[in-house]
């Protein structure tokens, strides 16, 4: 095959490999390999760190068939070439992970454009497309990138795999969502005793309480969802710096559209391609989200598994599901492990969110060169969060019980349920009865009536604990 100054000899004695060229010189890669010299490149001068994600590269393939039927529609390039290249997407595009990860094998921290991720994409079509067809050379910068620049299509990648992931994210909380707002309605009359500073307060239901959790994460599926629109600005039709050097007129316009009909999002190539190429706000911004999330997450999680600590030694007010073992050494201990799984993943996606914020912000002059990291950093946030949240809802949430007995006792012996004695016979001396009824180790009641300010009928009547709850009142 013939790629221009790419050649393909065979070097005596080394019949495994071929050489290619590009501008800097021959370079020696594996004979069964798709790529070219750019990425074998890569792969000699950067070998930290995790692969670049699959589903960046599968974006990217959908770009390069966009690219090459807009080229087409515009009389860019001539047909015969944008079907190739088109064949060539679909044919990659059916791999499972494992073959297509032989092919794409570079890791994240490389140049910080995406370039040779870009340029990994570019030759592995064109090789796939000479296997096709080898009378009709297809170009790796010429045909596959034509009317492209990595500056341009990294980006536009980036804001669609990510728009992606938003929406599976999206999924997760709301069947979370759904599984809290069960319980809620099953336990919504249930009283336990509140807690404000970790010291005991006032009743309220536990389906109040989960009200409270389940509100958190409409809250940030509202958020998510608003904010996630600005993923659908493309930076494609900037090519190099923004000008949209060597891009046909309506270009950007026509991949913005094709790629709306692949993935099924308004996206938009009407948008300020300098912002495109030098800022990253959108991912910063949706990750702060994903940050937002995540604390409410931990919140949540702690809840649950401070309520349900025990059996006999803690709150002891929440059963959880025995999903395995918890002890090595200990026979029959029970452990919040889903709670543990995703509030790692939120402590995880708390520091992303800095590693995000740092790298949005090196947008030097025309173009940001943190994009690797910005992206691979964002749907490692997105999957640990999607995930660990599916299974804390379907593998804790779902089967969460309450010990009625346990919080009918908390409740019967705390002493905050005085404050419903204040409005009757005021603050001060509901205080001291409370004072008095810890200090005696009596129970709130006992400490009441002796007190002589309340009778057994009146404290029975105005110490109602679902009374004190409200729940009957709206």
């Amino acid at each position: 095959m013939n790629f221009g100054f790419y050649h393909e000899r065979m070097v005596t004695g080394m019949s495994e490999y071929r050489v290619e060229e590009d501008t800097i010189g021959e370079v020696k890669i594996p004979a069964d390999a798709l790529w070219g010299p750019q990425t074998q490149r890569s792969l000699q001068n950067f070998t930290t760190g995790t692969k670049m994600p699959l589903q960046l590269i599968r974006v990217l393939l959908q770009i390069k068939k966009a690219a090459a039927a807009a080229n087409q529609e515009l009389n860019a390039m001539p047909v015969n070439k944008t079907k190739l290249i088109g064949a060539a997407v679909d044919y990659l595009l059916k791999l499972d992970d494992e073959k297509l990860r032989k092919s794409f094998p570079l890791v994240v921290y490389q140049t910080g454009s995406g370039t040779q991720t870009n340029m990994n994409v570019n030759e592995v079509v064109a090789h796939v497309a000479a296997n096709f067809n080898s009378e009709l050379p297809i170009l790796p910068n010429d045909d596959v990138n034509h009317g492209q620049s990595s500056n341009d299509v990294f980006p536009t990648a980036m804001n669609i795999t990510a728009a992606v992931a938003v929406a599976e994210l999206e999924q997760a909380i709301q069947h979370l969502i759904d599984k809290l707002n069960q319980k809620q309605k099953k336990y919504w009359r249930v009283v336990k005793i509140g807690r404000t500073h970790l010291q005991d307060a006032t009743p309220l239901t536990f389906g109040q309480e989960i009200s409270g959790w389940r509100s958190m994460l409409t809250h940030d599926l509202s958020y998510l969802h608003q904010l996630a629109q600005t993923l659908n600005e493309l930076a494609i039709g900037g090519t190099a710096v923004g000008t949209g050097l060597n891009a046909a007129p309506r270009f950007a316009d026509l991949v913005a559209t094709k790629m709306s009909t692949v993935y099924g999002f308004e996206f938009t190539a009407k948008s300020n391609k300098f912002y495109g190429l030098a800022g990253h706000s959108g991912i910063n911004v949706v990750h702060g989200v994903m940050k937002t999330l995540a604390s409410d997450l931990l919140k949540i999680a702690n809840d649950i598994r401070f309520l349900a600590s025990g059996p006999r030694a803690g709150y002891g007010e929440l059963n959880i599901p025995a999903n395995e073992p918890g002890s090595s050494i200990m026979p029959g201990k029970v452990n919040p492990t889903q709670a543990e799984a995703v509030t790692m993943a939120a402590v995880r996606v708390l520091g992303n969110d800095v590693t995000i914020s740092m790298a949005a912000s090196q947008g030097n002059f025309e173009m940001n060169v943190y994009k690797p990291v910005l992206i691979s950093t964002f749907l490692e946030s997105a999957e640990l969060l999607t995930g660990t949240m599916t299974s804390f809802a379907d593998l804790l949430v779902a089967g969460l019980t309450v010990n009625t007995a346990r919080m009918s006792e908390l409740v019967e012996r705390s002493l905050m349920t005085v404050t419903a004695l204040s409005p009757h016979i005021g603050y001060h001396d509901s205080a001291k009865i409370a004072q008095t009824a810890q200090k005696n180790g009596s129970t709130l009641r006992e400490a009441a009536i002796k007190s002589g300010k309340v009778s057994a009928a009146q404290f029975d009547e105005w110490v109602d604990p679902v009374r004190m709850t409200g729940i009957d009142d709206k």
